[in-house]
Formats: C-alpha cells, structure tokens, sequence
C-alpha cells in the first residue's frame, strides 16, 4: 500500500477521511501534527464542529481540535464533550479525560460508542495510561482500540450532522452555565483544574 501523500487535495469530508485513516491512529501524546496541509484543508471543508475535530484528533493537530471543542463543552453538546475526553486521553491527562467521559456517560453517543458503559471505557484509559507511564500494555491492541473509538464517533456525528458544509457553526456552539464559565476562566486565568495554560 501507498503511503498517504499529505500533498494531495481532499476536496470532501469522506475523501479526506478515507486518507486520514491510513495514519496511524492517535494514542499517545504526538509529538507534533502529522500534517499542516491536512489541518489547512480539514479547516477549509467548514463541516460540522464536531467532525473537524474528529478530523484534527487523527491528524495529531491537538490545538485546532482543542480550539473547536472549548465551545461544545456543555449539554446538548455531547458529541463535542465526548471528543473532549478523547483528546485528553490522547494528551495523556487522563484524570481529565475520565472526567468528561463521566459528564457524557448517560449520553445517546457514549452509550453506542462504549456498550460496556463508563467502567469499560475508564478501563481503556487505565490501560492507556498504564502503556505510557509503566510501559505496561500491548500498544496495537490499544491502537486498535483508540481507532474503533474514534471511528465511532465519527459515524455518529455523519449520522446526526450529516458531511455538508457548515459556514455558520454558531448553532453548533453552547454558552456554558455561569459555573462552568467560572471554572474555565479560574484554569485559563488562575492555574487552577488539571491544566495550567
């Protein structure tokens, strides 16, 4: 098999995604993003939020996926706060991670990703994080897994969003309450919560 030319232009979600896949997929922290041109051509489709940031998660382009998914971090945004999780695990702030996949447990998107529910998905991230820290693991089994994780959610967001573009992404958003907006502020501002920016 060819490897991927990053060169080459995806004119459409599924042509890009087609091509994406072919990376390996994100498990760990990267050490950087697999290919600017990719983020460059993720941005110019203007798809749902949501699959730009499924799209930047497997391109290992954490900031841009960070960036989208900061405003879909509060109900109904599911879909977002989820993938929210998934990119702290990638990051490897795994108490963060399990934390959002806490806040989404009970949602329609969690349950058909992770039929075994939370417990089963905190034990991915526990052996996720038993891979990184103590070397513990075996990295294709859990590469497979993040892969089957990702893809789900993936097939969820095209099922409920659709692939067409989306020059408005305002509908998209969630203004957070008044407590959440609070503790964002207090982690960007004051160093507090499992990130210091």
């Amino acid at each position: 098999m060819a490897a991927p030319n990053p060169e080459a232009a995806y004119p459409t979600f599924s042509a890009l995604y087609a091509h994406i896949l072919a990376l390996p997929p994100p498990l760990t922290p990267p050490a950087k993003t697999t290919s600017t041109k990719l983020t460059a051509q993720i941005s110019n489709l203007s798809l749902h939020p949501t699959l730009e940031v499924a799209l930047h998660i497997l391109n290992n382009d954490l900031p841009s996926a960070h960036f989208l998914v900061r405003h879909m971090q509060a109900p109904p945004a599911y879909e977002g706060m989820f993938l929210h999780g998934i990119l702290h695990r990638i990051e490897g702030d795994y108490d963060n991670a399990r934390a959002w996949y806490r806040n989404v447990a009970e949602s329609e998107v969690f349950k058909e990703v992770w039929e075994g529910g939370q417990e089963e998905a905190t034990r991915f991230i526990g052996k996720v994080e038993g891979l990184v820290k103590k070397r513990e693991g075996n990295e294709e089994e859990l590469e497979r897994e993040s892969s089957r994780e990702i893809k789900a959610v993936v097939e969820y967001c095209r099922k409920k969003f659709g692939e067409k573009e989306m020059l408005d992404a305002t509908q998209a958003w969630v203004k957070p309450g008044e407590d959440h907006r609070k503790m964002g502020e207090e982690m960007v501002s004051g160093g507090k919560g499992f990130r210091k920016f």
